[in-house]
């Protein structure tokens, strides 16, 4: 618990060591046997973090930075927070970190007209929500040339915490000092539609999975949707999508974009340690008679650019035809639906953003 959280960790420590020292109290143990068990607990703890890594070995640089305005006390910073998040309890904390911020609580469906009418006033805009909420706030601040300022509230949260922002202390410390970085933002076309993905673009059995996902969180939660939405998609009897990428026609499973090359740490997911490297990490799941073994395989085989089952590459760009009307596609955890061909491109460091520096 320490390596992860050394506030927690003081917490804990005094029943730890009242729990070990009940053993030799009792006699139940040798004070030799609780030695040689702590010395084991703790050679656990250091080899799984070894697999698993904490969040403070994953801090990605703080670069390239940007001039942002520093607000002492967070007057001029607007946040919108989307109250379906359940992010009440984090937008008190905001408000103590930075007592002059105003924060705006609407309704999902009222999130987008919020942030425009907070963009009139703001000097800087934030947001506090999930990845897909967080999207809308992008979109917002790129059009009215506005620093954004992000506080995660959802249940990945995986744009905040790839920037370092764990919490409103960490975001507080970020506007007060003025401190921001430039990202990179990925765009996709397809059709007449178009739209911006922070984190990940997906085509094939992902976005299935995230709509059923969707379907089912409200009743039964977050991560038990996501895993029986897995193991919906996986089993249904399916084919796998047919798309001409880069002038080739490929059967796949599954292709992810990602904004920004992400690295896989032991055993954990992947994570981005640089948020303006300019390039689109894409990830081809290839087509064959068995999704769940070639996904499984593709997830296995980890930093391989190349195997039977997937193939990886970093591009500025890509294009993607030949897609069926109507095939499902996935950005930042929206779901929506193909409309002719699809292109994909980086708009590099193009927005602005709060981001604690490590030192300060």
């Amino acid at each position: 618990v320490a390596l992860e959280s050394p506030g927690w960790g003081a917490a804990v420590a005094p029943l730890a060591v009242s729990v070990a020292a009940s053993r030799v109290y009792t006699g139940v143990h040798f004070p030799s046997d609780v030695l040689a068990g702590a010395a084991l607990g703790a050679g656990a703890a250091f080899a799984v973090r070894g697999l698993v890594p904490a969040r403070a070995q994953l801090v990605p640089p703080a670069r390239p930075r940007a001039e942002v305005p520093a607000l002492a006390e967070g007057e001029g910073l607007v946040l919108v927070a989307n109250d379906a998040s359940g992010t009440s309890d984090r937008a008190r904390a905001l408000r103590d970190v930075l007592p002059k911020a105003e924060v705006v609580e609407c309704a999902p469906e009222d999130v987008g007209d919020a942030l425009e009418e907070a963009a009139g006033r703001a000097v800087v805009l934030g947001v506090c929500g999930g990845d897909g909420t967080v999207n809308t706030a992008a979109e917002t601040a790129l059009r009215h040339g506005l620093p954004l300022a992000v506080l995660p509230g959802g249940t990945l949260n995986h744009f905040a915490y790839d920037l370092g922002v764990e919490d409103a202390k960490d975001l507080g410390r970020a506007v007060r000092h003025g401190h921001g970085v430039r990202v990179d933002v990925g765009r996709f076309t397809s059709g007449r539609g178009q739209g911006i993905f922070l984190n990940t673009f997906s085509l094939g059995v992902y976005p299935e999975l995230v709509r059923l996902r969707e379907r089912w969180t409200d009743r039964i939660g977050g991560w038990p949707a996501g895993l029986l939405a897995a193991l919906r998609v996986l089993r249904a009897d399916r084919h796998p999508l047919e798309a001409e990428v880069q002038g080739r026609c490929r059967p796949m499973w599954l292709l992810f974009a990602g904004n920004g090359t992400y690295h896989r740490m032991g055993l954990a997911p992947g994570r981005r340690l640089d948020l303006a490297d300019g390039v689109l990490d894409v990830r081809v799941v290839h087509g064959g008679r068995r999704p769940a073994l070639r996904l499984l395989s593709a997830a296995l085989a980890g930093p391989l650019t190349r195997s039977p089952a997937h193939a990886a590459v970093q591009v500025r760009r890509l294009r993607l035809a030949g897609l069926e009307p109507g095939t499902l596609l996935a950005y930042d955890g929206e779901v929506t639906e193909v409309e002719g061909e699809v292109r994909l491109e980086k708009l590099p460091e193009a927005l602005t953003v709060y981001r604690p520096l490590p030192d300060a």
